[in-house]
């Protein structure tokens, strides 16, 4: 299956699948009394319009570079990360707000919830979890930044609606504040996730450094090809989901031009092959030892 594809099939999973579900669980938190399911149902309403900017992201992200974006356009999962991490801030502090304002100011208006927003907790828990799954698998295939945070978006929707089951439960069992609390628990949650999604999305574009453990894979291949005496430096950045690598390379010192050229070439080439998301290698020759 080609990316486009892919791509075209997750944004329709998770569209359709998350209107579908905030539908039924709005619903279910109108006629079963749960301020908690209604919170929940507007959690998944908010998934839909993240879908939405992953798929945009990642379908203009795909672009080939043009004379105005002549290292690609990879950075714009970036930018939709970032706006995936402040809806997903928004969705949690409204419903946070709307917890505390039922704790504080309308304690007397709590009603304890039937059992409809209870069946449709788990629904959505075993719904959410399937989408996380399956979302997630095909944004590794796809090394995509925005669909990695729109997966997360389901999985912290399935724990939304956890909070909402505990707190309808306990709810029913005579604590019927424990519904707002749940909307408030469900909000904190959001909130983790979403500065998850914007630090990861801020660090991939300020050029951040890759791992040790990526860094010294790359030392070792580097080391290990024929000409190659040492590395003087090495530097990677990450560029959205591609990444650039700076190296210095020592040669000996009286070969020919030609032949550090190809020695250079050769180890450019083989990064390239070898590290799927590294975009690009820009190597400068030292001379080394005779």
């Amino acid at each position: 299956m080609d990316e486009l594809k892919i791509v075209k099939r997750l944004s329709n999973v998770g569209i359709f699948g998350n209107v579908l579900l905030a539908a039924f669980k709005l619903a279910a938190g109108i006629l079963g009394n749960s301020g908690a399911m209604v919170s929940d149902a507007v959690h998944s309403l908010s998934d839909v319009f993240a879908t939405l900017i992953a798929y945009i992201s990642v379908r203009m992200s795909k672009r080939a570079e043009d004379e105005e974006h002549p290292y690609g356009h990879e950075r714009l999962e970036c930018v939709a990360s970032m706006i995936l991490g402040l809806i997903l801030a928004g969705t949690g502090a409204g419903i946070g707000y709307t917890g505390i304002h039922k704790l504080l100011f309308d304690r007397d208006a709590i009603e304890i919830p039937t059992m409809l927003p209870l069946v449709a907790a788990v629904v959505s828990v075993i719904v959410k979890e399937a989408m996380f799954r399956y979302t997630m698998h095909y944004a590794k295939r796809l090394d995509s930044a925005a669909f990695k945070a729109d997966a997360w978006h389901h999985r912290s929707d399935a724990l939304s609606s956890v909070g909402s089951f505990i707190g309808i439960g306990m709810a029913r069992l005579g604590f019927p504040v424990m519904d707002p609390v749940a909307a408030l628990l469900i909000c904190a949650l959001i909130i983790k996730v979403a500065f998850d999604i914007f630090k990861d999305a801020v660090s991939k574009m300020l050029d951040t450094s890759c791992d040790n453990a990526f860094e010294q894979k790359i030392r070792v291949f580097v080391n290990e090809q024929p000409g190659v005496q040492k590395i003087d430096l090495l530097r990677t950045r990450q560029f959205g989901n591609k990444i650039y690598v700076d190296l210095e390379i020592a040669v000996k010192r009286d070969i020919s031009l030609i032949d550090a050229h190809s020695i250079a070439e050769r180890v450019h080439e083989g990064v390239e092959k070898n590290f799927p998301n590294v975009k690009h290698v820009m190597i400068h020759v030292n001379p080394g030892e005779e």
